[in-house]
């Protein structure tokens, strides 16, 4: 596969732009549904980059739309032959959030907020280990350490010399206080969090106990934002069995304006870093 295509990102462009021309054509997409004797929830599903898309189905979705542009039905099934390539965590077998990879390997910039734990891009490997340990009880070793190999790699995005990530990170103080695998793996993840944070392009702040309420208390998510303004920015929510996506400008303004207040009631990041280190301190004891 071409080190530049993304099969993720092409889905999703693909999938708007086949939107775009549903919408141009005044169809809902029970219309179209109808039209193709395929059930409204592919559409959907075609429409938001969530399912692989053939040329076929781009063929027979370009009929429906009557595009008459020749160059547009060929940029198309470009498209479609792309998102249907391999990216590099599908070596790795079934990754169960491979659609926030994919998102994410693409990103220019993330924020994200964490209540519970240190958030995956900044997490060592001994970390890593014990909280898929804990948090997946039931989870053969060779499953753990692919989950863990994929977090690893996932972190190159961090640590590029080119177009690094920027990353901007909320933790609740509980994710420092929880101890996770041992007091040893735990100094070390924070020593570990407090020099990731050195680096220009991240910013890591805590939201500390006494804040009490605020606009975080539902859990966790990360708003992902890209280069390419034909990219519209995604909020993730991860969940146990399915996670959840969100693009319309409306929901993402909203957990935007959340983060804005997350911010606000956090330390400082020279504030954040002390107190990270002083929790690191005491898993020294």
């Amino acid at each position: 596969m071409a080190s530049n295509v993304n099969p993720t990102v092409r889905r999703r462009r693909l999938g708007q732009e086949l939107r775009r021309l549903r919408e141009l054509k005044g169809m809902t997409a029970e219309e179209v549904a109808e039209r193709l004797l395929v059930s409204q929830s592919k559409i959907s599903r075609l429409e938001n980059g969530r399912r692989s898309i053939s040329q076929r189905d781009v063929r027979d979705l370009c009929g429906v739309y009557e595009v008459e542009d020749q160059r547009i039905v060929d940029s198309l099934m470009e498209m479609a032959r792309d998102s249907r390539q391999q990216g590099w965590w599908h070596t790795f077998g079934d990754i169960p959030y491979s659609v926030y990879i994919g998102l994410e390997t693409d990103a220019e910039s993330l924020r994200v907020y964490e209540p519970q734990l240190v958030t995956g891009l900044l997490q060592t490997r001994a970390y890593a280990e014990a909280l898929v340990q804990g948090a997946l009880p039931e989870t053969s070793t060779a499953e753990i350490e692919k989950r863990v190999q994929v977090r690893m790699r996932r972190q190159e995005r961090i640590t590029a010399d080119a177009g690094p990530l920027r990353l901007w990170v909320v933790l609740d103080e509980a994710a420092l206080r929880r101890e996770v695998g041992s007091k040893l793996v735990m100094r070390e993840q924070l020593e570990h969090l407090v020099e990731m944070s050195q680096l220009p392009h991240v910013t890591v702040q805590v939201l500390p106990f006494e804040v009490g309420a605020h606009p975080g208390l539902n859990g966790q998510y990360a708003i992902l934002e890209f280069a390419d303004a034909a990219d519209s920015s995604v909020v993730y929510l991860e969940g146990v069995t399915s996670d959840l996506y969100l693009e319309k400008a409306p929901d993402v303004q909203k957990y935007a304006v959340m983060y804005e207040h997350l911010r606000a009631q956090s330390l400082n990041v020279e504030q954040s870093r002390h107190l990270i280190a002083e929790v690191a301190k005491k898993y020294a004891d």
